[in-house]
């Protein structure tokens, strides 16, 4: 399973996509969005969410 993102609260700061080791999370019309094929859940886009927009499932 990979982390959940609220797309209605995210901002599109992109601290997420710096933080993420496996580029599982990008911008997409300036919202973050996860490549559930390459999330490792690891946590560190919900550590590093200001948001705190992303979840564990």
């Amino acid at each position: 399973m990979a982390v959940q993102i609220d797309g209605e609260k995210c901002t599109g700061c992109g601290l997420c996509v710096d933080a993420c080791p496996v580029e599982a999370i990008s911008l997409e019309n300036d919202k973050a969005k996860v490549d559930a094929e390459k999330c490792v859940d690891c946590g560190q886009c919900v550590e590093e969410c200001p948001n705190e927009v992303i979840r564990m499932p």
